[in-house]
């Protein structure tokens, strides 16, 4: 690993007059990628989490009190927030590396001279940054209908960047793994989507049985929303620190793994 960050992508092995110039452009290039289609990367999931508000929000805020003090409308949102942050932060940097794959232009990100680290670094960027963005407006285009308290704005960051960069890691990992968009397409609906579901979106963990709370505990994606949700309340279902430290082992697990498949050069370079 120690040529993660001076390494070059490319096959030669001409040296890297500016180190950042690399991350830059390509951090741009996957920045222009999702925003020119802002429909469909942007606005799409804005939509959905906008559904699933009025949808469960509207159809339950009589019914369901999860927390002490807190509406079932007021509680729903950062879930939802949190939600799309996931989703899109591993679409973005998935997606990306599959289609580039599929398309033969990966070529010309491996051709100049881009080291592991920023090649790494550039995705994962583009991916927290979609991610955070929809999340953001999620957010803000609820605060108009919703009363909603911000406890612990650090807390809220924290959980912000951190779950973007362990589920853009791990789309980068998904992303390498896929030959085709319907591998990706089941990594997407099989396992993150599952786990997103079950992860305390809708609810909260103690109003689970005993034995799907336990299980619930076993799913990263749960500390993510609770401590995000922690941010906002000052009330959460585990400590927010046991969340932060699991979240935390989470982004790194999953950044080193896609780093030592960069460095490797799997799937990439045949």
């Amino acid at each position: 690993m120690s040529d993660v960050f001076v390494g070059r992508r490319g096959p030669a092995a001409a040296p890297e007059a500016h180190p950042l110039l690399g991350f830059f452009t390509l951090f741009r290039k996957e920045w222009l990628r999702f925003w020119k289609v802002k429909v469909q990367t942007f606005l799409a999931p804005l939509l959905t989490a906008l559904l699933y508000l009025v949808v469960f929000g509207y159809t339950l805020k009589d019914r369901i009190e999860p927390l002490p003090g807190i509406g079932y409308v007021p509680f729903l949102v950062p879930g939802l927030a949190m939600m799309t942050v996931l989703q899109n932060a591993f679409a973005n940097s998935g997606s990306s590396i599959t289609q580039a794959k599929m398309q033969g232009s990966i070529i010309f990100v491996l051709l100049p001279p881009i080291s592991n680290g920023a090649f790494f670094m550039a995705y994962l960027l583009a991916a927290m940054a979609r991610g955070c963005l929809v999340g953001l407006s999620v957010i803000v285009l609820t605060v108009g209908f919703v009363r909603i308290e911000v406890q612990h704005p650090l807390w809220i960051l924290a959980f912000a960047v951190l779950g973007s960069g362990a589920m853009g890691a791990l789309g980068i990992i998904a992303g390498l793994r896929a030959d085709r968009v319907d591998q990706l397409s089941a990594m997407q609906n099989f396992v993150i989507l599952p786990l997103t579901f079950l992860s305390g979106v809708f609810y909260s963990v103690t109003m689970l049985p005993p034995g799907w709370q336990l299980a619930t505990r076993f799913n990263p994606i749960f500390y993510m929303i609770d401590g995000f949700r922690h941010g906002f309340f000052g009330v959460s279902d585990v400590s927010p620190w046991l969340s932060v430290t699991i979240v935390a082992a989470s982004f790194a697990a999953v950044s080193l793994g896609a780093l030592w498949l960069i460095v490797r050069g799997y799937k990439l370079r045949h």
